[in-house]
């Protein structure tokens, strides 16, 4: 137990916790069983945080309210929920919302430019990945939940900005004197089995070790180096809200304890406890991360292609100016008397930003097909918002040039390393590069080209092949 006049106010203590439903004996009736560490990590965890006497719990939850550029904020002075759609209509839970903090929060948010606030709640009652904690939690506490809740989702931003919002939850309760505990709701890979309900993927088994080793350690500046590919492959739950709670206890050195780890069901299960300690510069890891971009981002600019300095240039002088630039001496004589059809990528924080492209040339030279397509890339790109200029420091761009189409009379004749293909029916046409990440069968790549051409399975398509040399 901490007392909490032997610390200062503010984050007393955190925990990292999974939210399976049938954890709970009356939706699990015996299934249970199969997580008893789990349940006794649970228990555990939920007496740390009882025993810390915390004024105000914050409750980091994926299913709360989704949104893919800000953190949601639950407003409001209560709320209710129950695991009722889970079978347990008897678990009911009423919480009060600690409704001062959710002000001064979304406040300081405003101020430090983090995407936060309470608009556009969808569903007011409690979602399972707050309800599974707080079960545990009120049985800790001898059936009550004394201190008021603070419920925050979680976002489509970056890692960073998940960690920077972890940070202003911290400046907060600090600002405003309270006793505050967190809880990061979370379950780990949801594709360790075969036999789970979500099938197997590699990255599922390698993931949950990597972040119970990241976790138990407190080495909160790995968890940026999870990329987001993988934790898509990886079909993980928790590594946003395990962001956040990490960014409360920046600057500051912490007592981690694993206290389980199960996986039987096909998706991972972790329990850490977390616990502040005296000041650490050294672990002010958002401004190692952000020193350690710039470095890598100046390396990129000194080491890239001058195709990939067009492309780049290209986007920062148009998003700034909204003119075109006029073709730069350093370009090779080739892009200046060749034609070709381009391809623009773009990506931020190794999440795609835009890619526009031209299967064969609508342009004069390579040059202006990639400056007409890089603009296309930043701005027109259907799927995305046009490029602001707070971004551009963080884009990250790749240049495919096209060669030759040929014709394929079937799938045998592609490789997904070496070749893009062009699938059509009639005068629909999807197109998809070669060695893109995630893409590991002619089938995923076939499958979708076909998507994004529109056409359904089962309809008569027509293959051709193509080899681009890449530019990144």
């Amino acid at each position: 137990m901490l007392k909490k006049e032997a610390v200062s106010m503010g984050i007393l203590a955190a925990v990292m916790v999974p939210h399976p439903p049938l954890i709970v004996p009356e939706i699990g009736r015996g299934e249970e069983e199969k997580i008893k560490d789990t349940i006794r990590g649970f228990a555990k965890a939920s007496e740390l945080i009882a025993g810390s006497e915390p004024e105000t719990v914050v409750i980091i939850s994926p299913h709360s309210a989704f949104y893919s550029d800000c953190f949601h904020i639950s407003p409001g002075n209560s709320a209710s929920g129950d695991l009722a759609k889970f079978g347990a209509h008897r678990v009911t839970f009423d919480v009060r919302y600690d409704s001062e903090f959710v002000f001064e929060l979304e406040k300081r948010a405003q101020r430090e430019k983090i995407k936060a606030g309470t608009m556009g709640e969808r569903e007011k009652s409690l979602d399972h990945a707050t309800t599974v904690p707080l079960y545990f939690l009120k049985k800790a506490w001898g059936g009550v939940i004394p201190c008021r809740i603070v419920r925050i989702g979680l976002s489509g931003l970056s890692l960073e900005e998940h960690y920077r919002f972890g940070i202003v939850i911290k400046k907060t309760a600090e600002e405003l004197g309270k006793a505050v505990c967190v809880i990061a709701s979370g379950d780990l890979s949801h594709v360790l089995k075969r036999e789970g309900p979500y099938g197997y993927r590699q990255e599922g088994p390698e993931y949950d070790k990597r972040i119970m080793d990241v976790m138990s350690r407190a080495a909160f500046g790995e968890l940026f180096e999870f990329t987001d590919l993988f934790c898509e492959r990886a079909a993980e739950c928790g590594h946003r809200s395990f962001a956040i709670m990490a960014g409360c206890f920046d600057g500051l050195s912490v007592k981690a304890e694993m206290l389980s780890y199960e996986g039987p069901f096909g998706v991972g299960y972790g329990v850490c406890t977390f616990i502040p300690g005296e000041p650490d510069p050294g672990r002010k890891f958002l401004s190692i991360e952000e020193v350690g971009n710039e470095e890598k981002m100046d390396k990129t600019k000194k080491e890239e292609s001058p195709y990939v300095r067009l492309a780049r240039e290209t986007v920062e002088g148009f998003v700034s100016t909204g003119k075109k630039m006029p073709l730069p001496e350093y370009l090779p004589q080739e892009s200046l008397t060749k034609r070709a059809g381009t391809f623009v990528s773009i990506k931020k924080f190794g999440q795609l930003r835009g890619c526009i492209g031209t299967i064969s040339a609508t342009e004069e030279s390579i040059a202006k097909e990639i400056i007409q397509n890089a603009i296309s890339a930043a701005t027109r790109d259907p799927r995305f918002p046009p490029v602001t200029p707070s971004e551009l420091k963080d884009l990250v761009y790749s240049v495919d040039i096209l060669g030759e189409t040929e014709e394929i009379d079937s799938p045998e004749e592609l490789d997904v390393k070496k070749y893009g293909v062009i699938v059509s029916s009639g005068y629909r046409k999807g197109l998809l590069l070669p060695n893109l990440e995630g893409i590991d069968s002619i089938h995923e790549q076939i499958s979708i080209a076909m998507q994004k051409a529109g056409i359904r399975k089962g309809e008569k398509i027509r293959l051709q092949r193509f080899e681009v040399v890449r530019h990144d």
